[in-house]
């Protein structure tokens, strides 16, 4: 693909820019100013494997495809070039006349899953610190936040998956629900083959038959919602059929018999009415995933974009707990993450509730360290704000100028009419993107910045795996890096000092400010990031050979008798990641690491000093029972040993000058404990309830929406790719024949699907592969065929997440 910029010589290895595997890439420049995406065998979650977006990826660096100027708002109303200079004195100018008039919160910021560790960072620091408000939530809170609430509740802490991908294949059995990764992830589906090949089984629980479902074992259709009680049902059958581990639920959880009384409430033949999953289905369900010595629940959005979406994956963990399947080698609980940087971006202080290293803003110790390290006294950080949908839902009353920086919400927030409404009732509205996106085309200053490409940062993949993306080619004139942006927004505003526009500096502090807290990475450098191929968090700086300390387990309070501020607070309550743009995901103009990959001690960080780099661990081992971390619980144990770090990468200057091995990170987490203050797992005593909005004579018909193989969440950007246009040109209804018949409707008729928000139109898709009584549309187009215009707003009370995946809608044909 051309692009205008100046290009490095050689091959740069770095990462994908769509979905939470991170797949491994190589970048060539090539003669005519084109750059090539190759194959990158070295990187060991995708072996060089590609899907579609992946490959084409580059496409988007063209300058036809791209923005390449700052626009602002003429007085005629159309968006028209502007220089950087006028772009950002406007923004700035806005938010102090909105901040003067109507105080700090009526200014909200609207983050992305997509960004950089190193943006997502910067960004919360900038709302906090900069502007002073507490609005400001992200899109990733449409993704994994409940997933991540139901995790916190049950393990004390949130990571994805506990454990990395490639033990998926060595375990008995997977039940897979709610997720379809032969479309949305196709590099990872070689994962659930190698389960079935090497003897294993696959259960996927969806109401449709996708791709993934014809490869199954088994599956289960249940109708849309009703996740809760399948999952509640299989946990009855467990009890009753007498195959609970008695001695792991005595041994390492608690609030069982609560959990007990709610499952045994669900008796087969009241779940089967409720889901449409038949008994018999139900029973061998249950003797495959206990047949096995150990087994593996993995859920994506389609139980968690549920208002009762937290207690839905609640149930699902209940299951691993009676049976022993959380916390054993090759067994557990796990939540395949949707956005590139989903893992990450929910880490660092871009969600509502949070500060860096996944510390709750409402902990005291919390904001004193991170106070500590951004120079501010903490009693001026503002409390929790808004969640997303709440936040954008206040538009135009309570929040009158926003800054977006990698989102789309006028495609990707449900009730998306109404949403799109507030964003036009702004005083003013500001958005940092790749490309004119819908959500661009409102605002009243667009700034164009730099692609994956073209800046270094870093991502965390859905194993909890930090990586390092590496800058392959200078970004055309005229664009800049995000990292840019919040520099000389915040100078224009006041702030002199604290927004560096080199990535790797941002992730030195950022280093700092996670020292102690459930997402620790102070033993991270990008040196270690390089040369090892990612470390998986928590990777504690390694402290000083006499330096002595107990810690809390599972709160990782220091207590050390040496200096330093390491707080360690609780992790947050929620937490998340995904249904959003694909667009703004890295760091700005930072240095070009594709150059940086000799040898060297890497890491060489002061430790037990005011930096908050004093962070308590081990002797850095993750082999079982040496070194274990008390607050994590972490370690590989029972002969797993997944050592990411060598040892030899990086070393820890500790505040004595005694050298030490750097933490080599943790690729599993819980063997030995859970994070939670006494290391038990908790159950849930949870118990099935109806979905926010029913079926009635007016709108008979279940909606449930999803993710095509060649498009991309809000496809602000796959839909600038002709080969992915080609494949996937535009949106449609799935339906069952027999709704078909009963409407009339032939193949390609176009239909309109109108629920209580809304009416889209597209051409019908009709396929045995879906329940009768429900319709699928996938989410990626705006206009007529908008999903988002039906979906229902309804919140989970804990984790704030919309209700996505089922809404009541009727079905009609379109005359001409």
């Amino acid at each position: 693909m051309q692009n205008t910029g100046t290009r490095t010589p050689a091959t740069t290895p770095t990462h994908c820019p769509y979905c939470a595997l991170q797949c491994g890439m190589n970048l060539t420049p090539v003669e005519g100013g084109t750059v090539e995406v190759s194959e990158r065998t070295d990187f060991p979650v995708n072996r060089g494997a590609l899907c579609g977006k992946g490959r084409t990826a580059a496409a988007v660096l063209a300058p036809g495809a791209r923005l390449t100027s700052p626009l602002v708002r003429s007085g005629d109303g159309a968006l028209v070039p502007a220089g950087w200079d006028e772009a950002l004195d406007r923004i700035a100018g806005n938010l102090e006349r909105t901040r003067a008039r109507y105080g700090a919160d009526a200014l909200g910021v609207f983050g992305g899953g997509g960004l950089t560790n190193e943006k997502a960072y910067a960004l919360g620091k900038f709302a906090r610190v900069v502007l002073g408000t507490s609005q400001i939530d992200y899109n990733g809170r449409f993704c994994m936040s409940s997933a991540a609430a139901a995790g916190t509740r049950a393990f004390g802490l949130d990571r994805g998956l506990p454990f990395p991908l490639e033990d998926v294949p060595r375990t008995g059995c997977v039940i897979l629900v709610g997720s379809n990764p032969a479309e949305t992830m196709p590099p990872s589906l070689r994962y659930f083959t190698e389960l079935r090949e090497n003897g294993g089984t696959l259960i996927v629980v969806d109401p449709r038959r996708t791709k993934t479902a014809e490869q199954a074992d088994l599956h289960l259709a249940p109708r849309p919602g009703t996740d809760l009680a399948l999952a509640l049902g299989m946990l009855h059958l467990v009890i009753a059929e007498g195959r609970v581990d008695e001695a792991y639920v005595e041994e390492r959880t608690s609030g069982w018999e609560e959990a007990r009384a709610a499952a045994m409430a669900h008796w087969p033949e009241y779940v089967e009415r409720i889901t449409g999953v038949s008994v018999p289905e139900l029973r061998e369900a249950v003797r495959l995933f206990c047949a096995p010595e150990a087994a593996m629940v993995l859920t994506a959005r389609g139980p968690e974009q549920q208002a009762k979406g937290t207690d839905t994956v609640g149930a699902w963990i209940n299951l691993c707990l009676a049976t022993g399947r959380a916390g054993r080698p090759l067994s557990g609980y796990g939540c395949l993450t949707g956005q590139g940087n989903g893992q990450g971006g929910r880490e660092h202080g871009q969600k509502a509730d949070q500060l860096p290293g996944y510390r709750k803003l409402t902990d005291p110790a919390a904001r004193r360290h991170v106070a500590e390290v951004w120079g501010v006294d903490p009693d001026a950080l503002p409390g929790p704000g808004r969640s997303a949908y709440e936040l954008l839902d206040a538009l135009g009353t309570d929040v009158r100028s926003l800054l977006v920086m990698g989102s789309n919400p006028v495609v990707s927030a449900p009730r998306a009419a109404h949403v799109e409404g507030r964003l036009r009732s702004l005083d003013f509205l500001a958005v940092c993107d790749v490309v004119l996106s819908e959500t661009a085309e409102l605002a009243d200053v667009v700034l164009p910045v730099t692609q994956w490409a073209e800046e270094t940062g870093t991502t965390t993949s859905l194993e909890g795996r930090v990586l390092l993306r590496r800058r392959a080619i200078t970004p055309p004139d005229g664009v800049r890096g995000d990292l840019e942006v919040l520099h000389g927004l915040a100078g224009r505003l006041g702030v002199q000092k604290g927004f560096p526009t080199d990535p790797e500096e941002v992730f030195e502090e950022l280093r700092r400010a996670s020292a102690g807290g459930p997402a620790d990475y102070s033993g991270i450098d990008y040196r270690r990031l390089a040369e090892e191929n990612g470390v998986f968090w928590p990777c504690p700086a390694q402290p000083a050979a006499d330096d002595t300390h107990t810690a809390d387990p599972g709160t990782g309070t220091d207590t050390r008798t040496g200096t330093g501020t390491g707080s360690g607070s609780d992790s947050g309550s929620d937490s998340d990641s995904d249904s959003d743009s694909d667009s703004g995901s890295g760091s700005g103009s930072g240095r070009d690491m594709s150059t940086e990959t000799g040898t060297g001690s890497g890491m060489n960080t002061d430790t037990g000093t005011a930096s908050g780099m004093s962070t308590d661990t081990g002797s850095g081992s993750t082999d079982a029972g040496i070194g274990r971390d008390p607050r994590t619980a972490t370690g590989t144990g029972s002969g797993m040993s997944t050592e990411t770090g060598s040892g030899s990468s990086g070393s820890s200057d500790a505040g004595a000058g005694l050298r030490v091995a750097p933490h080599p990170g943790t690729p599993r987490l819980f063997l030995d404990r859970f994070a939670t203050d006494d290391g038990r797992a908790r159950f849930a005593p949870v118990t099935h309830r109806p979905s926010a909005e029913e079926p009635d004579d007016e709108y008979p018909v279940l909606l449930t929406t999803g993710r095509v193989v060649s498009q991309y969440q809000s496809g602000a950007q796959t839909r600038r790719v002709a080969e992915l246009n080609a494949a996937a040109p535009g949106p449609f209804v799935e339906l069952h024949p027999r709704l078909a018949a009963r409407l009339g409707a032939a193949d390609g008729d176009p239909l309109a699907v109108v629920s209580r928000r809304g009416r889209a139109v597209a051409p019908a898709r009709i396929t045995t592969g879906i329940r009768p009584d429900t319709v699928f549309m996938p989410f990626h187009w705006p206009g007529e065929g908008r999903a988002n215009t039906l979906t229902n707003p309804a919140l989970d009370p804990t984790s704030r997440m919309p209700e996505f995946k089922v809404c009541a809608v009727r079905v009609e044909t379109v005359t001409s």
